[in-house]
């Protein structure tokens, strides 16, 4: 008797994510063809779906006849409840942070073994960095990722540890001194971070608790932290209360 011979690997909606899936931090404009080879699928059908996703507004072609994400994925993606609640409630706190330090302010989620930006507010006077809104990165080389870390199941912490990938000559890569920072960070309420994530930018950040749960992370990026931070971790801490007071 015939069946249905589709396998889930097969169907139209697979092959869509499949495609979507093959934009990441790395790989932010894509040929036709590189988007066919990062989600295993012939190059004639690649075509007639980034062509429907075109027309739809899931995908953007530039000029280069590369293409991007679109705005619809974006625009989705705000709905989903840890942006829409957690970005919403946070964005006044973090003005007034930015406000106060000119200075590059974050708020982040544990996304399984990395830190996802929700949101980020800087000014042409900010330390560069390499975050960027819906962009992820170690946890172990910044202030909110450490933050997330510490307060992380056991499980994550071990796997993160196991793990420790050097990004600059200053990211910790011993294990224990890791655990150690975290112990801390559990102790004293808040991360540092010198030149770990990038040279010249060093971080403090703190937690945002709803109720017993650590549910976000908000940071600040700086030159430097020999002056500032018990300032700078004062307007964290005071923002944070807010935001948790909210949530």
């Amino acid at each position: 008797m015939a069946g249905n011979t589709t396998s889930p690997g097969t169907t139209v909606a697979s092959r869509v994510l499949a495609l979507l899936s093959a934009f990441d931090a790395d790989h932010r404009r894509l040929t036709l063809s590189e988007l066919a080879r990062r989600s295993d699928l012939p190059l004639p059908t690649a075509h007639r779906l980034v062509g429907e996703l075109v027309a739809a507004g899931a995908l953007s072609r530039r000029p280069d006849s590369r293409y991007v994400v679109g705005r619809l994925i974006w625009d989705i993606g705000l709905l989903a409840p840890v942006e829409a609640g957690l970005r919403q409630v946070a964005e006044p706190f973090l003005h007034d942070i930015y406000a106060a330090t000119l200075a590059t302010v974050h708020l982040a989620v544990r996304d399984g073994d990395e830190v996802l930006y929700l949101e980020r507010m800087r000014g042409r006077t900010s330390v560069p960095v390499v975050s960027s809104i819906g962009s992820t990165l170690p946890m172990h080389a910044t202030g909110v990722g450490k933050v997330l870390l510490a307060y992380a199941p056991d499980d994550v912490r071990r796997r993160v540890l196991a793990s420790l990938t050097r990004v600059t000559p200053y990211t910790v890569t011993q294990p224990g001194i890791l655990e150690d920072q975290l112990v801390r960070i559990r102790r004293d309420g808040y991360a540092t971070t010198y030149e770990e994530m990038s040279l010249g930018a060093c971080s403090a950040a703190v937690p945002v608790h709803r109720g017993d749960q650590v549910v976000a992370a908000i940071g600040v990026v700086v030159p430097h932290l020999k002056r500032d931070r018990s300032r700078l971790v004062a307007a964290l801490q005071v923002a944070s209360q807010g935001i948790g007071r909210q949530l």
